[in-house]
């Protein structure tokens, strides 16, 4: 376990974490079949919703867990549970859901650099109804997240942090493109690393040229599923995407469920096996878990190959759990 740092203690300090993402709170609680239907929500779905009906909704349901949760804020809380020093930037309100998100974060040394705010839109929260199969289905309210402004991506706020990870929903924030744009020339000014997620297959589609253009001029790593690199290069299977990166200088962190990981780095291809697990209890965060281990594994010296086993062992812990947060514990059993 690493020592506990601070809130304000690595401000203005290198670090080797920076996390810049939609800051949501996670609210998860089991569910049956009958409760998806009373809400009228397929299940496995994304559906977002207003602040009136997140209300409505959080009323409605039993017992649930808060924690601090979007998935780059989840794989910076990863980060620093596996021992690694990180820092993050997003945008909650001064509220009851906003006041756990910065407690949780900084519970876990994560040095929060974006004071909540007093006014404006409620915190973000995603209520993540879990059915007996594992099977999750999301009713988010998007909330205070999407003000966060190019005002909060200051070289003081962004520090020299060895990478900083974007995450792709960012871009659907009305000043989003422009942060990111702020965050990646802070970074190449300071010789920081930029890393970006691509969030969802749905997100990649709405701002295919935008990540593009990145992923070829700015971007170092892309951490992302197969479905979200299938959209990006506007290829049909796995093998036509391994195709379209021959020649990249990126280094492509590519997750397949249960048929592993591929990492490719110029003419290096590591494929990685999914480790075989007795049951599912819950996927919610285990592809943030995974760029969780592999940035702690990479940023710690480790090669390719260990950072890639040290990502599997990590995802099939988080999916044989509640919640996406990372066991203290978890590397004690890593070969």
């Amino acid at each position: 376990m690493h020592a506990k740092i601070s809130g304000r203690a690595l401000m203005n300090q290198s670090v080797q974490l920076l996390g810049i993402s939609n800051a949501i709170v996670d609210v998860l609680a089991h569910v049956d079949q009958e409760f998806l239907n009373m809400i009228g929500a397929p299940r496995g779905s994304m559906t977002l919703i207003d602040e009136a009906r997140a209300h409505e909704i959080y009323d409605m349901m039993g017992p649930a867990t808060e924690m601090s949760g979007g998935s780059v804020a989840n794989t910076v809380a990863g980060f620093a549970i596996l021992g690694g020093s990180a820092s993050y930037i997003g945008r909650v309100k001064s509220d009851q859901l906003g006041e756990i998100f910065v407690h949780d974060m900084r519970s876990l040394g994560v040095d929060v650099r974006t004071a909540p705010a007093v006014d404006g839109a409620a915190t973000a929260r995603s209520h993540i109804l879990i059915d007996a199969e594992g099977q999750r289905t999301m009713q988010t309210y998007l909330g205070a997240c999407t003000e966060l402004s190019i005002s909060d991506v200051t070289e003081d706020t962004v520090g020299t942090p060895g990478v900083i990870l974007l995450e792709g929903y960012v871009w659907d924030i009305p000043q989003g493109p422009a942060l990111a744009a702020e965050a990646i020339r802070i970074a190449k000014q300071n010789g920081s690393t930029v890393a970006i997620s691509l969030s969802d297959s749905f997100c990649v589609e709405r701002h295919r040229d935008a990540f593009a253009n990145a992923v070829r001029d700015d971007v170092t790593m892309v951490f992302a599923d197969e479905d979200e690199l299938m959209a990006l290069y506007e290829v049909d299977n796995f093998e036509d995407v391994l195709a379209a990166i021959v020649g990249s200088d990126n280094l492509f962190v590519m997750t397949r469920s249960e048929k592993g990981s591929v990492i490719v780095e110029g003419d290096t291809k590591i494929v990685q096996e999914a480790y075989p697990v007795d049951q599912v209890i819950d996927t919610t965060g285990a592809g943030d878990a995974y760029t969780a281990a592999f940035l702690y594994g990479l940023t710690s010296g480790k090669s390719l190959e260990k950072c890639a086993r040290l990502g599997s062992h990590v995802a099939t812990n988080i999916i044989q759990q509640v919640g996406a947060r990372i066991d203290q514990n978890v590397l004690d059993s890593f070969q």
